[in-house]
């Protein structure tokens, strides 16, 4: 690790972020902005490099940046309680979205295989759909497609 300060350039590179990122982030207060010395460039605590890599990390897990900013709040030592609320949150919302996209999946896939077979004169299923805001023709009518999802 890094033991002298750093200027925001040395301190994006060595996060792997732009120099931005580190702007954003400390609008967002999840980085201090150390003052500048008079005719100089703020340096940054080396630790800030492990805080950076911290916040890339939890976004790719999805977390917000407002969760990102409690976890950070907390204790290693005294947070397991409110960190696993956050993450047990966040679980729940990804599979969540799982289950949507599942939903979403079998529709669009549903829709291509009608589409396929559809011969003549009948509209395309795909375009129907998102024309009538859920709704396909068949053979007995027009068949919702949330309907069609919980057969």
């Amino acid at each position: 690790m890094q033991s002298q300060p750093l200027k925001i350039g040395s301190l994006a590179s060595a996060a792997d972020v732009g120099i931005e990122t580190i702007r954003y982030y400390q609008r967002r207060r999840l980085l201090g902005q150390p003052m500048r010395p008079l005719r100089g460039q703020r340096l940054y605590p080396p630790e800030y490099v492990e805080r950076v890599r911290f916040i890339k990390r939890a976004q790719a897990l999805g977390f917000s940046l407002d969760e990102i900013a409690a976890l950070m709040s907390l204790d290693s030592g005294t947070g397991h309680a409110r960190a696993h609320a956050l993450a047990s949150k966040r679980l729940a919302e990804i599979e969540a979205k799982i289950a949507d996209l599942t939903v979403m999946r079998a529709t669009l896939a549903d829709l291509i295989h009608r589409c396929e077979h559809t011969h003549g004169k009948v509209a395309c299923p795909i375009i129907a759909t998102l024309v009538t805001g859920g709704l396909v023709a068949d053979e007995g009518g027009m068949t919702s497609v949330r309907k069609r999802r919980s057969k």
